[in-house]
């Protein structure tokens, strides 16, 4: 009796375990990624109960997306580095470099060559910034690949460079404002695409996600791989929809602050409606980002170069011996980097109307816990672009929690210390356990 009593509790459980392990392979979700969304949700949900419900608002989250944008695109090539073994510690001063050089560009010497207001002055502010990032991205990138310098003391000793240049391109003067054009890529009222632009893109990104799992369905019965069930890629489609339209109808829930609205109105001679609601819609920043990791996933998963970058990652030697030019990779990949901090540079500048050279400060710091969170491992060959866009997400989250709590700075900082650490140590056990 005692037996078949002990037994039964057992025996539900392993049906249990066997059930959930059925579900995960059927559907092939990866379980680090689950974990992470698990994480941010019990993040959201615990600093909207701590601040008195001001967490999961419209407004909070409309400006969580915005912020999270230039991590965002920063981890994404940051990914790319850690998954060669390398590492990139001057992406925050490269970003306040660059900053600056975007605006002094735009503010002081393009004006006096084309004139105030000429329409190619952003354009022309944007095409430099990305052509510093470059270069700058190729230097660094040259010694580690061709001298053999460690990235470590080359990106460590660029955090410092780069820093400090910021500070002599204007001697630390500020330098605003910024073109109006170019502040669009900042967001604010009139830096997002509004509510019928929004809903539009949310169709468009709900039918690409459908056309993508009928691909690879057709691509794996092609090459004969075994098939997901009907019923997981429904389900994966309708979660992934889902979660979608949610997200524009939170932007479309975040109204224009009524004074803006009246300005609005008395521009084109109408008086202001009792129901006016005019709603942000979808940031341009975050479409920006969005548009990176779209670009840099296909790089990542769909090109040479990205079979490259994971075949090094994965086992240097091999991929050498095998005909891989691993030094021109990896300039390669740093060249990309540097590109992707001048971008997120320009974001930033532009959200802020104001280039100084503080911009970026720890942000490297942001970005590689952005990068490992999401699932890139420091033992290189592993890692997402998803994920670490979702990782940028979770460390702004964590920010903006404490922001609204009222947590001090240095707090701050020691909490998003703390969260790297225990995901370097999170990553160190999966590995084991994977061995």
């Amino acid at each position: 009796m005692t037996d078949a009593t002990s037994q039964a509790p057992d025996g539900a459980r392993s049906t249990e375990l066997g059930s959930v392990a059925r579900f995960l392979k059927a559907t092939e979700l990866d379980t680090r990624m689950l974990g992470m969304v698990g994480a941010l949700a019990l993040i959201w949900v615990l600093f909207h109960f701590l601040s008195g419900g001001l967490f999961l608002t419209p407004r909070n989250l409309w400006n969580l997306s915005v912020q999270s944008s230039s991590i965002a695109v920063m981890a994404t090539g940051m990914v790319l580095v850690i998954v060669t073994r390398n590492i990139d510690l001057s992406v925050g001063s490269l970003l306040g470099f660059t900053a600056m050089i975007v605006g002094v560009t735009q503010a002081e010497v393009l004006p006096n060559i084309l004139g105030f207001g000429h329409p190619m002055i952003w354009i022309i502010a944007l095409l430099v910034g990305l052509l510093v990032g470059l270069v700058v991205g190729a230097v660094q990138g040259f010694v580690i690949a061709f001298l053999s310098v460690p990235a470590f003391i080359v990106t460590l000793g660029g955090l410092l460079v780069w820093r400090g240049a910021a500070w002599w391109v204007t001697s630390g003067r500020t330098v605003a404002p910024m073109d109006a054009t170019f502040r669009l890529m900042g967001g604010g009222p009139e830096g997002a695409v509004g509510a019928t632009w929004s809903w539009i893109i949310g169709l468009v990104g709900c039918a690409a996600v459908v056309l993508a799992l009928f691909s690879a369905r057709a691509q794996r019965k092609k090459f004969h791989f075994p098939l997901r069930p009907v019923w997981a890629e429904s389900l994966l489609g309708g979660i992934a929809c889902g979660v979608i339209l949610l997200a524009v109808w939170v932007a479309n829930s975040y109204p224009w602050p009524i004074g803006i609205v009246r300005r609005y109105f008395e521009g084109l001679g109408q008086d202001v409606p009792d129901d006016a609601f005019i709603a942000h819609g979808i940031a341009i920043p975050v479409l920006i980002a969005l548009g990176v990791g779209v670009i840099m996933t296909f790089i990542a998963t769909r090109t040479r170069f990205g079979r490259y970058v994971f075949a090094i990652g994965g086992n240097p030697e091999a991929a050498e011996l095998a005909g891989i030019n691993t030094r021109w990779v990896i300039m390669k990949i740093f060249m990309l980097m540097g590109m992707l901090a001048a971008l997120s540079a320009c974001i930033s500048t532009a959200r802020l109307n104001a280039a100084t050279n503080a911009a970026g400060t720890l942000d490297e710091l942001l970005v590689i816990a952005a990068a490992v969170i999401g699932g890139t491992s420091l033992g290189g060959g592993v890692g997402t672009i998803a994920g670490a866009m979702l990782g940028a997400v979770l460390m702004q989250s964590l920010a903006s929690g404490m922001i609204l709590l009222g947590v001090d700075t240095p707090l701050q900082n020691i909490v998003v210390g703390l969260a790297l650490v225990i995901a370097v140590w999170l990553d160190t056990i999966y590995r084991r356990r994977t061995q």
